[in-house]
Formats: C-alpha cells, sequence, structure tokens
C-alpha cells in the first residue's frame, strides 16, 4: 500500500501541530476582547500621532515629532494581531508598554520646561491608555499561550 507524498504532508505531526496552533490563534484574536482592545490600541496610537493638533500644542515642536512618531508606531504594533505568535506578541506587547509609559514622561524629557499644562494632561492620559491596552495584549497573549483562549470571550 503506497501512499502519495501529499497525504502523508497532511497527516505529517508537525503540520498537524501547526495547524492546530494557529486555528487557536485565530480563535483568540476572533474574541471580542481581543478585537476591542486591538482597535481602541489603533485608535489610541492615531490619537497620540495627532495629539499635538488636536489638543492644540503643536507649537512645541519636539514633543510633537515625539508623539506622532511614537503615536505611529504604536498603532503599528499593536495592530499587527496579537494573537498570530506567541513569541512576537509577547515582545510587542512589552514595547508597546513601553510607549505607552514614554508617552507619560515625553513632556518633560523632550520638551522639558516649554512643557504646558494641556500637552503634560494629554501625554498622560494617552500614555496611560496605550499602556493599559499593551499590558491587556499581553494578559492576552498569556492566555492564548497557556491555552485559555476561550477564557477570552
Amino acid at each position: 500500500m503506497t501512499t502519495s507524498p501529499h497525504s502523508s504532508m497532511e497527516t505529517h505531526p508537525d503540520i498537524v501541530d501547526m495547524r492546530a496552533r494557529h486555528e487557536m490563534a485565530e480563535r483568540a484574536t476572533a474574541t471580542p476582547r481581543a478585537q476591542a482592545v486591538e482597535t481602541m490600541a489603533l485608535l489610541t496610537g492615531l490619537y497620540l500621532a495627532a495629539s499635538p493638533w488636536i489638543a492644540g500644542f503643536n507649537g512645541l515642536s519636539r514633543l510633537a515629532v515625539t508623539n506622532l512618531i511614537v503615536g505611529i508606531a504604536y498603532a503599528l504594533l499593536m495592530s499587527g494581531g496579537f494573537g498570530r505568535a506567541y513569541e512576537r506578541t509577547h515582545s510587542m506587547a512589552w514595547a508597546a508598554c513601553a510607549l505607552g509609559a514614554w508617552t507619560i514622561v515625553a513632556p518633560w524629557v523632550v520638551a522639558g520646561d516649554v512643557s504646558t499644562t494641556r500637552s503634560i494632561v494629554n501625554n498622560i492620559i494617552v500614555g496611560a491608555i496605550a499602556l493599559l491596552l499593551a499590558l491587556a495584549a499581553s494578559a492576552a497573549a498569556r492566555e492564548q499561550r497557556s491555552g485559555g483562549s476561550n477564557r477570552m470571550r
């Protein structure tokens, strides 16, 4: 009895395992919680990028450029589908946490004495939201890795 190479590849244990992990990741990212975190993170990043012009502190050119760059980086980092691969997801979520923390301290580090109350309050609120969303993404990745994707629903 001979089997074709095609059928033996489909039943190879590594292929079956990869398929199962991919399906679990797909289920994890398809949950309403994961989609909400990803959407809110994307919106947070886009707001952070545009915040100097929305909140009206674009006169602080260094802080405006910092918020623009960090906001775009955060949006791209967090909208990358954090349930796909735990190793990549885990590091992406922690990098996003660092960007959220940086956003909080940026008015003092980047703008120094030129910071206004408006820019400080804006960055503290947006940075805290970004940090919390990144922590939520990290928790979702841990749950997905430990097989708790059913708990995410």
